[in-house]
């Protein structure tokens, strides 16, 4: 689930620390470990929870601190489950030139939360995400692991309810 797709929350396995430790482990002892050790457990579990920042720290001999650090530093971890569907807006430059700043408050409004959040009925997860590489069509979006162009409120409201039912 590195792009971020789970098909729903109910598919996703409970947290289960000997699970994460074994999926850790063959990171342990490279450089950077820390870094794919996270994608591995968000793929695995959808979010990064609580109880394995301590875990890493351990496997990795940090500090709790420092892998906070690396969690809270980077957009695409999540440190609570996802909703079953996850909508990325673009906030990087080319696509805030074509209205992305007015989308991504559209977004917000239409569906009751801000970014890093998920809707009350756990339907959908709104976050912010630098960049999706597709600046020629500008503002970009992607809901689930599909990209999409040229967004704007009316074709955003379009997509949410045919794609996530939202």
């Amino acid at each position: 689930m590195q792009d971020g797709n789970p098909l729903s929350t109910s598919s996703l396995p409970p947290w289960d620390e000997a699970a994460a430790r074994a999926l850790v482990a063959p990171l342990i002892g490279t450089a950077g470990g820390l870094l794919p050790a996270l994608h591995a457990l968000q793929d695995r579990f959808g979010y990064v929870p609580p109880a394995a920042v301590a875990v890493l720290a351990d496997v990795f001999n940090c500090s709790r601190a420092d892998v906070h650090g690396v969690i809270s530093f980077y957009d695409w971890f999540r440190d609570t489950p996802p909703g079953r569907h996850t909508l990325r807006i673009c906030r990087a430059e080319a696509c805030q030139s074509m209205g992305a700043n007015a989308l991504a408050e559209h977004a917000r409004q239409r569906l009751g939360i801000d970014f890093h959040a998920t809707t009350a009925d756990g339907a959908l997860s709104l976050e912010p995400v630098f960049c999706l590489g597709n600046c020629a069509c500008a503002p970009a979006v992607m809901l689930d692991d599909r990209l999409h162009g040229r967004m704007n409120p009316a074709r955003l409201d379009a997509l949410l309810t045919t794609e996530a039912g939202t």
